[in-house]
């Protein structure tokens, strides 16, 4: 069944685009300066917004009660990770999200075996990212590290764009997402490792290993928007939803954030790694 989004006019899109992507910065920036409380919240509601877009691509369209079972799981994840287990706790909810979905698509009738495992997968692909946010915010200088995080995301999807449209040439992934190209995927790349570099060295920090981080960032970003775009192909979808103009739907917006944030926790707790270290 197709499940595509009607589109706006070409000439509209990038305007529209440019004004949504400064509401939902400056958004973004107030609720990372607002406190963990409020940053937390956000990041919830943005969860269930990006589940019921997921649920919906997977069930044709139509609204899914297997986002329920994700929802709920979300929430309490956010809530359970400001536990004294709350990594334990916060991966035991998403998991439990995960089955509770499997649950509800396998009692659908009539039963179709194919959307079950999609269904489940909604409550990890969104679940993990907004655990790694939360846990990243709640360091100390959380605020300063999550700032060098949207950066590295929001300047590598920019310049993909601009250098994209702005050069042209030979395309990235023509399969998946026809109008990706290789120099907007360097030239973003490039531009996320310089403007990470220019942040943290504003804060003090080292600018080579923050460039480095940048360009580390950049990457796990773009695999995040092919990735969204191979599903799509699946699903016979040109955007997720209609949510956000310019954009598509909310996981249109976070895609590259999706894979990113994990990246950056990963990448952070396990080595020790201090974006912010001089």
């Amino acid at each position: 069944m197709t499940n595509s989004q009607p589109s706006m006019p070409a000439r509209f899109e990038l305007p529209a685009r440019t004004a949504s992507g400064v509401v939902m910065g400056t958004a973004a920036v107030a609720a990372v300066v607002g406190g963990q409380i409020l940053f937390s919240l956000v990041v919830a509601t943005i969860a269930v917004a990006a589940l019921r877009e997921w649920h919906r691509l997977v069930n044709g369209g139509q609204w899914s009660r297997e986002m329920i079972a994700t929802s709920l799981a979300i929430i309490a994840m956010v809530w359970l990770v400001h536990s004294e287990m709350g990594i334990g706790l916060g991966l035991a909810a998403i998991v439990a999200g995960a089955l509770g979905a499997a649950v509800l698509a396998a009692l659908r009738q009539p039963a179709r075996r194919w959307p079950i495992p999609w269904h489940a997968f909604g409550s990890v692909y969104v679940g993990l990212p907004a655990l790694a946010l939360v846990l990243l915010r709640s360091e100390p200088r959380g605020a300063a590290v999550m700032g060098g995080l949207f950066v590295a995301v929001w300047t590598a999807d920019t310049g993909a764009l601009f250098f994209g449209r702005l050069i042209g040439g030979p395309k990235l992934a023509p399969d998946l997402s026809p109008n990706k190209t290789w120099a907007g995927f360097l030239g973003g790349t490039l531009a996320a490792g310089v403007a990470e570099g220019i942040y943290i060295g504003i804060l003090g920090g080292a600018v080579l290993p923050a460039i480095l981080f940048g360009i580390f960032l950049a990457l796990a970003g773009h695999c995040g928007d092919l990735f969204e775009s191979w599903v799509k192909r699946q699903f016979h979808a040109k955007n997720t939803g209609s949510l956000i103009p310019g954009h598509g739907g909310m996981l249109d917006r976070i895609d590259s954030l999706l894979f990113a944030a994990p990246a950056c926790a990963t990448f952070v707790f396990q080595t020790g790694f201090n974006p912010l270290a001089s």
